[in-house]
This record gives C-alpha cells, structure tokens and sequence, in this order.
C-alpha cells in the first residue's frame, strides 16, 4: 500500500509564460528597503531555481499561464511591507507564498494575466514554543511538520490538532480552514488561532486587537490571502497524553471492504465513539485502508473499537504506540523506522513525477453498501492511481472543547469530507494526463448523488478551479455575483460575511487571485 500512503496529501506547483509588463518601477522600489540578494528578476540567474523551490507538482511547470515579473523572498516583517507598499504603489499585484501546497497553484501563478509578484515567506518559518505553555507563535512560512517537531520535542505535553501531511504550510492550513485527524476533538485549524500579525494593504502590521474582530474572524478559515499578508499566527496546543496509538488496516474487496465502509460511516455518528478517536479511510483499487489515531494507550483503544467497530478486528498486533510527535511521522511516512526529523524536510514524500489534480465533496447521509459497491466496481477497481480519502467529521467538529466560530461552515450534521485525486506520472497534457482527468470526473459524477447539493459543497483548502473563478469588472475589482459560483460551495453562508470584511478591508481588492474573496459591493 505505498502508494496510498504517499499520495495521502496531494500537492500543487506553478506554471509560466512572460508578461509583457515592466517591473524596473517597482524592482527601483523595492530596492530602497530590500536587500538585493532576496529579489530575483526574470532575468536573474536563480530566479526558475526559487520559483520552482515549493513546486512538488510538475503540472505546473508547463508554459501555460503569465509568470512573475519579480520573487521577493522575505526574511522580515519589513521586508513584507516594502513589497505592499511597493506593488500598490506601481500597480503590480502580489500573489503570497507560505508552503507552496496550493492545488491550483494561485500562490505563485497567474491564469488571469495581469503584471503580478511573487512574496516568498519560506525564509520566515520560526516556531515559538515556551515548555508548559498552551500556544506558540509560528512564522507564515513554517510548514506542519516544523510545528509538530518543535511543539513535539520542546513541550511534549500538548499537541496541534493538524493534518496529516507535514509539508503543507501551516499559513495555508489555518488560512483555508485546516482539517485534520484531530478535528472532532479540538476543531480545525482554523478554531485554534488566538492571535495573528497581518500586513494589511496599507503595509501597516496588525494584530488582532488592531485588526478587530470582523478582520480576526475572516483571516481563520475564510481564505487568508484574501485580506492582507499574514506573517505569523499564535496557535492554541491542546493536551496529549505521553503515549498515543496509530493503526494502519488494509482492507479488500475480498474481505468485505464495502461493508466496513457501510459500516464506518455509521459508526462515525455513534455516542459511543469518544472524540479522541478517529479512524480515516483511503480507498484505492480494490482496497481500502483504515488509519485510526488514538490519544491513548492501545489496549483501550482495542476496548473502544470492540464497542464501536468490531468488524475491522483491530488486534494488540496492529498496534503502534508511540509519542505523539513520533505518530505523526508514521502517519505521513508510513513507517516506524523514519526519524522525527525528516519532518523538517520541506519536500513531499510523493515525489517529482507526482501529476495530480483534486477535488472535494462533503457527505450528510451514508452512502450505504450498494453506493460503495458500485464505486469500486465502475470506477476504483480499474484505475490504481486514483484516490478517494475520507475525513471523519461526525456530525459535528470541535464539541465543547473549542469556539467554533471560524468561517469553516461544514460542520454540524457532516458525516465526512471526501478528497478526490487523481494521480499520473511524467507529462502535464498527454495520454495519461487526459485518462486521469476522465477518471475523476467520472467519479465526482457518480458520487453527485450521494454528497450534498445546493450548493454541492467543497473544501476551500482543496481549491478547484473547475468550480468557478473570479470575473473583474471594469472598476477593477472582482465580481461579488461572479463569485458566488466557487465561494458559496467553500463557504456556504459565510460567504457574505467575508465579502463584507473584504469590502472593509481591502475595498480596491489588491490582495486578489482567482478565487479570492471579492468585496461586497456597495448597497
């Protein structure tokens, strides 16, 4: 099963082709504040080697789509504020870049052509951890697994409730909502900010006393890059137990994978199921392979899914008992033997030839044996590369142990997210490529009408630009009405609210993409 273990986190890139804009005014701009040594021009020898340092999804590295004119690859605060103040000053957009795990790769491309910048935050990727302490301040450009490294080995007693794939950035994460193994006990990512520091488009830096609570609120799962830069968020720790279980069980059709499908996504719903419980499943092919995390020891995990999931038939020897820091590594890398520290490698286990595109839906009612049988049948048993990966919500995310009043709307009454991948190697547009798409659209068919409708909702963290993306109008501002397509199936009624903040916020919309939130016109 090393495929699925790999492909348990999809992975996004750029793409290029020149813009016939000029940067020298801005470029002169920037250099009267930012060391030469951090901008890269076109022309600069080390510009496609930086450009191409967060790409992990060689689809994007096609000549398809407008290039930056300049990279700027921030080490401080300041230097974030000068390429603000900068490119509003000279009419160049900024498209912002923590970890680079963006799937449609807006972060640092263009598919609307305009003059825009790249801003690097790979260089500001501190993690401030004080031993005893329920939070840490985490720089923008920091990934998961540098977080859990730092929070694992400098005060083992807590935990943050991420995911499961330690080369996403922890900006992108929280910024999108954040959804993790974690959730049903402590929330998203999102629930779990206590304050934050953003550039805003005036290049003032804000917290959250400054910023207020509308900006505060929007900036935890609304779409970060939408209302300013952030350059670093303090994040909530909830308390872990010195020893945790994982449990890795593969399943197949032969085995019955179909019924204990049916039969976990009803126990998902079960009271008897405690929230620090979680059990995540990845079909591929003709299997399907069951990831339980337990904060506890294994012999009362056995007890727990003897109650609530016997037909799995966890044993004592599928049991790993571990740290929590070293559990994360397992889960990510797939094995025991892999040193914590491989979590500070900043590139995806799934490798260089790794094609993929993605896509989302959200689950209220179960789906039921004959929908998963005719799944594997039509389309998962013939294509070995495609990925469906299911994340428990349970009815609720977040209980009582957290505020749940972040802009991630998809909680009370979901069952589970549903991440589609579809995966080929080695070329962007050829035969493959073309197969793959075909499966995953067929797929999303088929499950049309097992997953929620009006809207059909999506993750904002698994952006698909299939679902829609911004008009700009001849003001020059992105079209609320044309947003509504994408951002009501993200953001469902939240949608408004966040377009309100963005209207105060930042009502010449300078921090756009193609599917950043769009200001809420005027009445």
């Amino acid at each position: 099963m090393a495929l699925a273990l790999a492909l348990f986190c999809f992975l996004c890139g750029n793409a290029f082709i020149p813009s016939s804009a000029t940067p020298d005014s801005f470029l002169q701009c920037l250099s009267s504040t930012i060391p030469s040594s951090l901008i890269y021009r076109q022309s600069s020898s080390g510009f496609t080697s930086v450009l191409q340092s967060s790409v992990q999804n060689p689809k994007f590295l096609t000549n398809t789509t407008v290039r930056p004119l300049i990279i700027v690859t921030a080490s401080n605060v300041s230097h974030v504020q000068a390429a603000v103040r900068c490119g509003r000053a000279n009419a160049v957009r900024l498209r912002i870049r923590s970890g680079g795990h963006d799937y449609e790769a807006l972060s640092y491309r263009c598919v609307n052509p305009e003059p825009f910048a790249v801003l690097d935050l790979a260089m500001l990727r501190a993690v401030r951890v004080v031993p005893g302490e329920p939070s840490a301040w985490v720089d923008a450009g920091a990934t998961l697994g540098e977080l859990y490294y730092a929070v694992g080995t400098s005060n083992p007693g807590f935990l943050f409730p991420g995911g499961a794939c330690a080369t996403v950035g922890v900006s992108g994460f929280v910024a999108g909502g954040g959804i993790g193994l974690m959730m049903r006990k402590y929330g998203v990512g999102g629930d779990n900010i206590l304050d934050a520091k953003v550039v805003n488009a005036n290049g003032d830096v804000l917290d959250r006393a400054a910023m207020g609570e509308d900006h505060f609120w929007a900036i935890r799962g609304g779409g970060g890059e939408s209302f300013g830069v952030v350059v670093a968020w303090r994040l909530k720790l909830s308390p872990v137990p010195p020893t945790v279980t994982v449990v890795n069980n593969l399943r197949t059709i032969d085995q019955g994978v179909t019924d204990l499908v049916a039969k976990w996504e009803t126990t998902i719903l079960s009271p008897s199921l405690p929230t620090d419980l979680t059990t995540r499943v990845v079909l591929q092919e003709r299997h399907a392979f069951f990831q339980t995390l337990y904060l506890g020891r294994c012999s009362d995990l056995i007890t727990k899914m003897g109650t609530v999931f016997p037909e799995l038939g966890v044993t004592a020897a599928d049991c790993n008992e571990m740290p929590w820091l070293r559990a994360m590594a397992f889960i990510y890398f797939g094995t025991t033997s892999t040193p914590v520290e491989a979590l500070l490698n900043r590139t995806n286990a799934a490798g260089s030839n790794n094609y993929f595109k993605a896509t989302s839906d959200y689950v209220r009612r179960a789906v039921g044996k004959a929908g998963w049988d005719g799944l594997y049948q039509q389309w998962l048993s013939w294509n070995g590369n495609g990925q469906m990966i299911l994340e428990p919500h349970g009815g609720a995310v977040g209980g009582a142990n957290t505020a749940t009043t972040s802009p991630y709307p998809h909680r009370r009454g979901v069952l589970f997210n549903i991440q589609y991948g579809s995966n080929w190697c080695c070329d962007a547009n050829g035969t493959m490529a073309a197969a793959g798409l075909r499966w995953l659209d067929g797929v999303y068919g088929y499950m049309g009408p097992f997953v929620t409708s009006n809207p059909r909702e999506a993750f904002a963290n698994y952006r698909d630009l299939n679902l829609g993306w911004n008009v700009v109008g001849s003001d020059g501002v992105s079209s609320y009405w044309s947003g509504r397509a994408w951002a009501e199936r993200y953001f469902m009624g939240n949608y408004r609210r966040l377009a309100a903040v963005k209207a105060a916020v930042d009502p010449t919309d300078y921090f756009r993409n193609e599917q950043s939130i769009p200001p809420l016109p005027k009445a």
